[in-house]
C-alpha cells in the first residue's frame, strides 16, 4: 500500500522515484533502529544521501514521511475482482492484514500516544483513512445516493480504524469479510 504523496510540485526538476525510495528505506531504518523520535528530515537526508529539498517535494514534514515509511510494505488495498463484493472485500482484507501486522501495531501505538491534531495524526488521516475512503467512494459511486455516501463510508471504514486504535477485538480476515458483507447488504438492500 505504498501511497504516492499529494503532489507539491513547484518549479524545478520533477521528484525522482529513486530518491523517494532511498528516503523511504532510510526513514524505515531509522524508525526500526532508533524510533519515531529520532526521525527528522535531516537524519533521513544524511542517511539516504537525498537532499532535503527533494524530501520536501515528497513530504510536508518528517511525520508524514514516517507514516509513508511505516506503510511501505503494506498490502495493496486497491480493489481487484469482477464484482463489487470481491473488490470491497479485497480492499478491507488488505487494510486489515496491514494493520494486524507488527508495523500496523506500531502505527496504532504512535497514533494512540499522539494528539488528534498532531502531524502524525494528520498524516495518518490523509495517507491512510482518507485514501481508503476515496477508494471506497470509487467502488460505491453510482450505487448509493450521493447524500448517503459519506455516512456509508464512515460505516465501512470507521469500525476498522476503531478496532485498530482500541484493540478491543482482533483485526482479522473474518472481521474484514463481515464488514464487507454488511456494507453490501446496505448497498443492495
Amino acid at each position: 500500500m505504498t501511497r504516492q504523496p499529494v503532489s507539491r510540485r513547484g518549479p524545478g526538476r520533477p521528484p525522482s522515484a529513486e530518491a523517494r525510495d532511498k528516503a523511504l528505506e532510510a526513514a524505515r531504518a531509522i524508525l526500526t533502529e532508533e524510533g519515531l523520535g529520532r526521525l527528522t528530515m535531516d537524519a533521513v537526508a544524511q542517511r539516504s544521501g537525498v537532499g532535503k529539498p527533494t524530501l520536501y517535494r515528497h513530504w510536508a514534514h518528517a511525520l508524514e514521511l514516517a507514516m509513508a515509511a511505516l506503510m511501505l510494505d503494506a498490502e495493496d488495498p486497491e480493489p481487484r475482482g469482477d464484482t463489487l463484493a470481491l473488490r470491497l472485500r479485497g480492499q478491507l482484507r488488505a487494510l486489515v492484514a496491514t494493520f494486524a501486522a507488527t508495523r500496523g501495531r506500531q502505527i496504532a501505538m504512535a497514533l494512540a500516544a499522539s494528539d488528534p491534531e498532531s502531524e502524525i495524526s494528520r498524516a495518518f488521516r490523509n495517507q491512510v483513512i482518507l485514501a481508503s475512503r476515496e477508494t471506497g467512494r470509487g467502488l460505491l459511486q453510482g450505487r448509493v445516493a450521493e447524500a448517503e455516501i459519506e455516512t456509508l463510508l464512515d460505516m465501512i471504514y470507521g469500525p476498522l480504524f476503531y478496532r485498530l486504535l482500541t484493540g478491543h477485538l482482533p483485526l482479522d480476515r473474518d472481521f474484514a469479510d463481515g464488514l464487507a458483507a454488511l456494507a453490501l447488504r446496505l448497498v443492495e438492500g
